[in-house]
């Protein structure tokens, strides 16, 4: 297209430009960040007391107190002396009652079965919470780009751990079952862990402006950041290591320390027949094994913290000085646990460090990949 001459005396400064528009990366697409990111740490908070009141639900033998699955219908406890009834007369015909608790009283009954349906109706909330925020913002076109899968992932794992809930309490229906599998509620607590460490991660992405992010990600510390994952991954198979502890009770069978009763060993740790239902079912060899495990973890945390207070970052230093803290505190917890054979109020203490522990450990593995700005003197 032909241009219109100019004059030899017309100014250059009254010639237009193309001015390019500043925040290009962030300009298109970028969605109602903030709003989204105080949904997700709404939906992280709920997701910590789930974990809790699971815990507590399995340290008072409540969960298998309601012996059937119903998603909807179940959403309402018995209303009458009826239905309470109803309720009580299934569970007397489960192995748990029969064996373990039989002649228990109505009221006794109704104190589990309250823990047990607190768990599963915070589970439906937490469900109704995530799907009211997704289509909110999803209808109003408010998610960033790239972002719509990863909110869909939260949904879908949600909706699986329910069902790995149910497929846990199954377990503990069948005969000779006085419990759960414990392998299964390993399952079930690791996935509410995996959601954990999504949810906090992306609320850590979300903080930040993606040309933030990408600038960041230039400074990143690749060395650490491959240490932490590293920590990370041995964290959570020590957190499905602690699960099985507590799907048999391991906890209780041996309260001395360092020793395991009189010697390193427990005493007869593979009578079980064939011999890998030892590392499942047998106490002494799974507290062994977590305890040994406990070690190697601070161990290589310690390796991994002195690698990141080498960490030209400030922040990223202190986020390791918190991740070491969390570890030395975890371990005192759980010796303090094994000690007092596990009561209730210690155990679930030490399943909450665990949480801390594992999103400290997310927070430096995010500083060591994507660190913030810091001025010149390093604070």
């Amino acid at each position: 297209m032909a241009t219109k001459p100019r004059s030899i005396f017309e100014d250059v400064s009254d010639v237009q430009k193309p001015v390019a528009a500043p925040g290009g990366i962030d300009g298109r697409g970028k969605g109602a960040r903030r709003a989204i990111r105080a949904w997700l740490m709404v939906l992280f908070a709920l997701l910590v007391v789930m974990i809790t009141v699971g815990g507590l639900t399995r340290l008072t033998d409540s969960g298998l107190s309601i012996t059937e699955w119903a998603p909807l219908s179940g959403a309402l406890p018995p209303m009458n002396a009826d239905a309470w009834q109803a309720e009580f007369e299934a569970y007397k015909q489960i192995p748990e009652y029969i064996e373990q608790n039989a002649g228990m009283s109505l009221s006794a009954f109704k104190a589990i079965y309250w823990w047990e349906w607190g768990h599963r109706q915070l589970g439906r909330f937490i469900g109704l919470v995530w799907a009211l925020g997704f289509f909110w913002f999803l209808l109003r076109r408010q998610i960033p780009v790239g972002w719509t899968g990863r909110l869909v992932l939260i949904g879908a794992l949600g909706g699986l751990q329910g069902a790995i809930g149910w497929w846990m309490v199954y377990s503990g229906l069948q005969a000779g079952m006085l419990d759960v599998a414990s392998y299964r509620l390993a399952t079930h607590l690791g996935l509410a862990f995996v959601i954990l460490g999504f949810i906090a991660w992306y609320v850590f992405l979300l903080g930040r402006r993606e040309a933030d992010l990408m600038q960041a990600r230039r400074g990143g510390e690749l060395k650490l950041f491959s240490m932490s994952t590293g920590l990370m991954h041995f964290a959570f198979l020590q957190i499905l290591l602690g699960a099985l502890v507590a799907g048999i009770d391991a906890g209780r069978a041996f309260p001395t320390w360092p020793l395991m009763g009189d010697g390193f060993l427990p005493p007869d740790p593979f009578q079980i027949t064939p011999i890998w239902r030892n590392f499942f079912e047998d106490a002494g060899l799974v507290q062994f094994i977590h305890r040994m495990s406990g070690y190697l973890l601070m161990i290589f945390g310690v390796i991994v913290w002195m690698r990141g207070r080498k960490s030209a970052n400030g922040q990223t230093r202190f986020a390791f000085n918190v991740v070491l803290a969390l570890l030395a505190l975890q371990m005192v917890v759980g010796i303090t646990t094994a000690l007092y054979s596990a009561p209730v109020q210690i155990a679930i203490i030490h399943q909450f460090t665990a949480v801390l522990m594992w999103v400290a450990i997310l927070r430096a593995r995010y500083l060591a990949r994507y660190p913030l700005t810091q001025s010149i003197r390093g604070k």
